[in-house]
């Protein structure tokens, strides 16, 4: 029978019998809901944080990742589910059949069943930091010694800094931030402490302002003390003749997914100004959750529920730090042992040299694959500075979803305009948490002389595709991009992602009739060489699956590789399970969410799941049909969730060159092998670490290191380039190499 996880009395869902079927006919138990796929993930990142082979700050980094992920999952995802709860209560998820409220249950449910392994793992983490000299100070624990130096350190730094209030009729209950930590007390004004007859007196402490911790040193021991707790540790000397009654730390989240709507849209303002507004708003949104540091009396609770306000049911008690952002930043403060205990460093490779101008000419003649983070984002930012300077170009038109701090992308596409080139940028406002980003990016291009559009009313440009255009004696030529990241120099050496560069004429075509299309508002319907959605991509994936399983049927030798960062599309979905019972094998590696189990007996039995965690996030799109002479091999921005194969524009290449096959199967293959970072998914929807044989270890991101640690030739020289492929495949997964 299949398990369950279980909501509150009020919000059980409804059970699953085997008869239960979604709008495909398939069985309902046969999937799994987004939300709780996506919780699944961010668990085996927190995994990392417990893994041994992981430096011990990045242990802590990755605790930090955990609840950095899960703000935005309930700012984001928790926030819509609130939101379809007031507007469709009765709506149900297609995978499920639960309505907004009980996928809501589930949900918290869910989180509060990690919290006793994060106490755990932070613990462990704590314990291992002291056997280093580094003390995390406890408040509850404090020394005499402690004690005496975090008085004087609050008295001196911290205390001239705060502006406590008592909530009063004269003083009410003040706007909270999200993501920021308050001091909250109840107050005695008698001295006497009677809770029972007077209306509870509360003060809060804001500390937002204030650094987020402090060290200082005690016997050569470093000393760590959170700031927020040092408030409240002290909170008692800040309200005069008022005693404290009670005191906690508070954080609050709130909701975050907020859309361009009809009423802003009747406004006169331009988009860029629509955008300004929306982001005020998202300020003030409701509250989602509320994290408290112990748990609260019961007069209290009602307090805040009723002042926030917050359902009683979204409040989460926290036994360690609520506000984990010290996790990537405690290894700058520690300069004697961060290094010893962070990842060696690893810097990207310069694959190619197009210093001394030579992009355009190698790229008109040779085919270019760029692995980022293993090889360097710089040959991609070299050919926009040439191309902003070479007389035979014209044009650079370019799709802009999240760029980096100080971008050099942006400031070779100025340079480019100020130097006469028409440039034009086809820049995504809505790229969520990066729209003010983007609204000053935008400003800036303009100034500059750079055409800039804003993205289509119904359709978020979430697409990576670059098109250079060049005029040689009167002849028209294009050199294209189309990658699976964002043009950012920050994420490019974070992300696994791939950038292809080409000079088939074809492709080109195509970009210059896509961004045609972005100039009129409009989205194309049909290509010849790129996948492009929202109205390709999804018909194309689909008709490669159908392609396997006519395949399948005649020869027997149908084959499907994917790699996504998610899946949820019900359509594709089906048809993976058409594929797998026709007794095509079907590999998939899959970062997030995947809400189809594999591996069940007649329905899925032939479809294999992994996910990757590692040091760098996985962020690249693969989709590999067929085997032999037949095979087709693409590249491009989406994933299989609906949004991305119905809601945004996304474009995918064919990778026809021999040299870049071979370097994306590649990855496909270090993937595939990989024994140390790499998830099996089973059929219950559960992950199990893979295990791996004594001495064959293998960690696929650093074996993608080393394997594009090889320059690419100027001018190019590609033969004997499978052997070699095959050859170090061969040594990296002999016994005894690590």
């Amino acid at each position: 029978m299949e398990k369950h996880y279980t909501a509150g009395p009020s919000e059980q869902p409804a059970q699953l019998t085997p008869s239960a079927v979604n709008g495909e006919g398939l069985p309902q138990s046969l999937f799994i809901n987004r939300e709780l796929s996506w919780l699944e993930f961010n668990k085996r990142v927190l995994e990392e944080a417990a893994d041994p082979l992981v430096p011990l700050l990045e242990r802590l980094k990755f605790l930090a990742i955990y609840f950095s992920n899960l703000d935005e999952f309930f700012m984001v995802r928790v926030g819509s589910l609130i939101d379809q709860n007031l507007v469709e209560p009765d709506k149900l998820d297609d995978k499920t059949g639960w309505t907004a409220k009980q996928q809501i249950g589930q949900i918290f449910e869910k989180v509060r069943s990690f919290s006793s392994l994060c106490v755990k793992y932070y613990g462990a983490i704590l314990k291992e930091l002291r056997g280093q000299g580094v003390d995390i100070i406890d408040f509850s624990h404090l020394s005499k010694v402690e004690e005496l130096v975090l008085q004087k350190r609050f008295h001196e730094e911290i205390r001239p800094l705060l502006s406590p209030q008592v909530i009063d009729r004269h003083h009410p209950f003040p706007f909270l931030n999200n993501k920021e930590q308050y001091v909250a007390v109840t107050l005695s004004a008698d001295g006497k402490g009677d809770k029972g007859k007077e209306s509870l007196r509360v003060g809060i402490i804001p500390t937002s302002h204030l650094p987020k911790y402090i060290t200082f040193n005690i016997d050569k021991r470093q000393k760590v003390a959170f700031t927020a707790d040092l408030v409240s540790h002290f909170a008692g000397k800040l309200f005069g003749k008022q005693r404290v009654l009670e005191n906690y730390l508070l954080r609050i989240t709130r909701n975050a997914d907020i859309t361009v709507d009809e009423a802003y849209l009747d406004h006169e303002q331009d988009f860029r100004g629509v955008m300004q507004e929306l982001v005020k708003k998202r300020k003030r949104l409701s509250v989602v959750r509320l994290q408290i540091n112990k748990r609260p009396s019961e007069r209290f609770r009602e307090y805040l529920c009723k002042r926030l306000p917050v359902v009683s049911g979204h409040i989460l008690e926290e036994k360690i730090p609520m506000d984990f952002s010290f996790g990537f930043s405690l290894g700058s403060v520690l300069p004697e042992i961060g290094k010893s205990l962070s990842f060696p460093e690893m810097r990207p490779f310069p694959s190619i040299d197009f210093s001394q101008k030579n992009a355009l000419r190698f790229l008109s003649n040779s085919d270019l694959l760029l692995a980022y983070p293993f090889q360097s984002i710089k040959p991609f930012i070299d050919m926009l500075n040439e191309a902003a300077e070479d007389p035979s170009v014209v044009s650079i038109k370019i799709s802009l979803y999240r760029l980096a701090n100080h971008s050099k992308i942006a400031s070779a596409l100025m340079r480019a305009a100020e130097l006469g080139k028409e440039v034009l940028c086809v820049l995504e406002l809505r790229a969520r948490f990066d729209e003010q980003s983007n609204i000053d990016y935008a400003k800036l291009l303009e100034e500059a002389g750079c055409t800039v559009i804003y993205g289509l009313e119904e359709y978020k440009i979430h697409a990576k595709l670059c098109l250079i255009t060049r005029v040689n004696h009167g002849k028209i030529s294009y050199i294209t991009q189309v990658g699976t990241g964002n043009y950012n120099e920050k994420t490019s050496e974070q992300y696994t992602d791939l950038s292809y560069i080409t000079a088939d004429q074809a492709v080109g075509q195509d970009a210059s009739a896509i961004f045609a299309a972005l100039c009129l508002g409009e989205t194309v319907e049909h290509t010849e060489s790129l996948w492009a959605a929202p109205h390709g991509f999804k018909s194309d994936v689909l008709r490669y699956i159908d392609e396997e399983i006519y395949r399948q049927q005649v020869s027997g030798d149908g084959l499907i590789s994917i790699k996504v960062n998610s899946l949820n599309d019900m359509d594709v979905m089906a048809a993976l399970v058409r594929a797998s019972q026709t007794g095509v094998k079907v590999k998939m590696v899959i970062r997030g969410i995947c809400c189809l189990r594999p591996g069940v007996e007649g329905y899925t039995e032939n479809i294999q799941i992994r996910s990757v965690v590692g040091r760098y996030l996985e962020h690249s799109r693969v989709f590999v049909f067929g085997q032999g002479e037949r095979q087709r091999i693409f590249i491009g921005s989406g994933d299989l969730l609906s949004r991305n194969t119905v809601r945004r524009v996304e474009i995918f290449v064919e990778i026809k060159d021999t040299a870049v096959r071979e370097q994306v199967l590649a990855v496909m293959e270090m993937l595939e092998k990989d024994t140390l970072k790499a998830w099996e998914m089973l059929p219950d929807g559960s992950y199990r670490k893979e295990r791996h044989p004594e001495g064959a270890a293998l960690d696929s991101q650093m074996a993608l290191a080393e394997y594009f640690s090889k320059p690419v030739p100027l001018p190019p020289a590609r033969e004997g380039f499978g052997d070699k492929v095959k050859g170090f495949f061969s040594r990296l997964t002999r016994p005894g190499q690590n």
